[in-house]
């Protein structure tokens, strides 16, 4: 039985292929718009409420990203009651997502502002299952690069007249190429000490780490890849799916959660950092930014 805990990016294994699952629009070229500077280059995707389906180094043309279908991105995901929806044939709950439905439908087109330097997002969900417009609620985002780390600021706000009960919540969804097989991270106690971390292989069953120091990573055989760090953050699932027919349905997840519930007025903001890197060169980054948030140099909001 499916833990109802567990995010809907866990219960993709359940439920692989669907009706017009592989429908995120990115073979359009018209539908990314992209930030670069000389380290990264990251591109999001119009018609899936501006969630981020492309990051790689600069001068690189490989995507580190899986975008297969709206719900495989970098996106906001929150999870509120039972609501009588199904997922296929899954027994469903509340859930506004950024991307859109599982059925490939878009949400309304996002509102964007960008810039040289960053790139701002205003969109109206769809429930992953039902596919309804969720007009009770707005997700935005803020995405800047700063040298060789992105740091992204999210806002969901829920005007809903529905009290949820307290679920994990995705902080945010992250969807990578199934070549970055290993997750790495440290689990244990006395952080930030530069003591050994955690070698992990995740299975296609959906798990529940610990990341004392508020960062997960995922690297291929050669000890490179991205890694996300989210402040205050001490846990994380995550799994890899490995299907038959290979290609991008295969792919690795990761998701920092935290548990609260979807409450009238809610307005829950926090920020997210990656880096693509070593597993040295993730955790020396993530490490200066945890001091300037330490300092007060740096925003620090949960």
């Amino acid at each position: 039985m499916i833990d109802a805990r567990i995010p809907l990016a866990c219960l993709a294994l359940a439920f692989p292929l669907s009706k017009g699952m592989a429908g995120s629009g990115s073979g359009n070229a018209n539908d990314w718009i992209y930030l670069r500077n000389s380290d990264l280059k990251v591109g999001i995707i119009k018609s899936s409420g501006a969630g981020i389906g492309y990051f790689s180094r600069a001068g690189s043309t490989r995507n580190l990203l899986n975008h297969y279908d709206r719900g495989r991105l970098i996106q906001q995901s929150y999870y509120g009651d039972v609501d009588g929806s199904k997922w296929v044939d899954q027994e469903w709950r509340y859930n506004p997502v950024q991307g859109g439905d599982y059925e490939g439908k878009s949400p309304p087109m996002p509102e964007i502002t960008k810039d040289r330097q960053s790139l701002y997002a205003r969109s109206i969900p769809l429930h992953w299952a039902s596919g309804e417009k969720l007009s009770e609620c707005l997700m935005e985002q803020w995405i800047s690069l700063e040298g060789n780390v992105m740091h992204v600021r999210y806002v969901f706000t829920y005007n809903g007249a529905k009290a949820h009960a307290p679920r994990h919540q995705e902080l945010p969804a992250v969807f990578l190429d199934a070549s970055l097989d290993r997750l790495v991270t440290y689990d244990r106690e006395a952080p930030w000490m530069n003591n050994r971390v955690t070698d992990l292989a995740p299975g296609p069953t959906n798990e529940y780490i610990k990341m004392t120091e508020n960062w997960v990573a995922y690297v291929n055989r050669k000890g490179e890849g991205i890694g996300v760090y989210v402040p205050h953050v001490t846990e994380a699932t995550c799994y890899r799916f490995r299907g038959k027919t290979g290609g991008d349905l295969n792919c690795s997840y990761v998701a920092p959660i935290r548990t609260f519930a979807l409450t009238p007025g809610l307005r829950y903001s926090y920020h997210a950092y990656f880096t693509i890197g070593t597993v040295e060169e993730i955790r020396e980054r993530f490490l200066e930014i945890h001091s300037e948030i330490s300092t007060g140099k740096r925003p620090d909001e949960s």
